[in-house]
């Protein structure tokens, strides 16, 4: 049973109380030219017009329909210079390719010249000020700055994926053993672990109400609360039909669940009733180790269900009752992630 599961827990509450460490590496495009900054902000919904050097920004890609097709970070590295960082880099690519044709931009798969290390909890602040040439206190959160380790250039980033005070470290693939044994040294006093276990994708990020592409498949950023991060200004693919979804309203929301029995397990895909109504379908469900509850999330019909509501999710023959909740459990005032 997940809930019981001592390796699991103990990662979770190291990134929770003190610090943890992990190779997050993302696939990194390269985007570069004189339109490149234009040029994202069509492909993109937030404002990248307005990025200066050291800006990074969660955004999203649609397509014409206005359906979430990518969820990235983007970085403003240099002039004319960002870096993407996604997971799914060959579509990245062919949706570049069908949609340049009147831009001066050129783009490149960089995966393999960069890892990316998420250092992870209260604590990260201190550990790395212990080994970087610069401290760390006063990059702001979702920025990115050079800095070096010894002689080693790397860049640092504040932000994570875990609802904690975080960095990333961006280093080359040769300077991995430096940075780990960096971090090991740094970091023993406050009993840093290097996580192995599935943490950094299900109960850190779950808890803290945070999404994979496997949450927004088929949705629209306003039905997954991601009208915050729309630049309603400007010229983007998909704003139209944004637009009319915007003026009727979204007709779906990403919602939260809790159930008491924390023996069942509840795979993506199943059905939620109300009323022996389908009202939803599950996208993820895991065992949040600090709120100590089974959650997940639950893609529901707005005219169906709301908040407060007590549907049953369809787990083989058996129906389990799920109190829909925001899909926010843990420091929905983010002051962790302020630090």
């Amino acid at each position: 049973m997940r809930k019981n599961n001592l390796e699991i827990r103990k990662e979770h509450e190291a990134v929770r109380n003190s610090v943890g460490y992990y190779d997050f590496t993302h696939q990194l495009l390269e985007v570069t030219g004189k339109d490149a900054k234009a040029f994202l902000d069509y492909v993109f919904v937030a404002n990248i017009g307005n990025s200066k050097v050291g800006d990074a920004k969660y955004t999203t890609m649609l397509n014409e329909e206005g359906i979430i097709i990518d969820d990235v970070i983007v970085f403003m590295i240099a002039e004319e210079r960002f870096w993407i960082s996604t997971l799914y880099i060959n579509e990245l690519i062919a949706w570049f390719d069908s949609h340049n044709k009147d831009f001066e931009v050129v783009y490149e798969d960089i995966t393999n010249k960069v890892t990316m290390y998420a250092v992870q909890g209260p604590k990260s602040r201190e550990v790395l000020n212990k080994f970087l040439s610069e401290p760390v206190d006063s990059i702001k959160y979702f920025s990115i700055t050079d800095n070096k380790i010894d002689d080693i250039p790397v860049r640092i980033a504040r932000m994570g994926y875990t609802g904690e005070l975080g960095y990333e470290i961006y280093c080359t693939p040769d300077d991995k053993p430096l940075v780990e044994s960096k971090l090991d040294e740094a970091g023993k006093e406050f009993g840093i672990l290097n996580l192995g276990t599935d943490v950094i994708i299900t109960s850190l990020p779950r808890e803290k109400g945070y999404v994979l592409m496997s949450d927004l498949a088929g949705t629209n950023p306003l039905e997954v609360d991601f009208g915050w991060t729309v630049n309603w200004k400007k010229d983007f693919i998909g704003k139209e039909a944004l637009e009319k979804v915007k003026a009727e309203g979204a007709k779906r929301s990403l919602l939260g669940f809790t159930i008491e029995d924390d023996e069942i397990e509840i795979a993506p895909g199943s059905i939620a009733k109300l009323n022996d109504e389908i009202v939803g379908k599950v996208t993820v469900f895991t065992y949040g180790y600090t709120v100590e509850k089974s959650i997940g999330f639950v893609l529901v019909d707005n005219d169906k269900a709301k908040i407060g509501d007590i549907v049953n999710i369809v787990v083989e023959t058996k129906e389990i009752p799920a109190t829909l909740v925001d899909r926010v459990f843990y420091d929905p005032s983010h002051e962790r992630i302020k630090g």
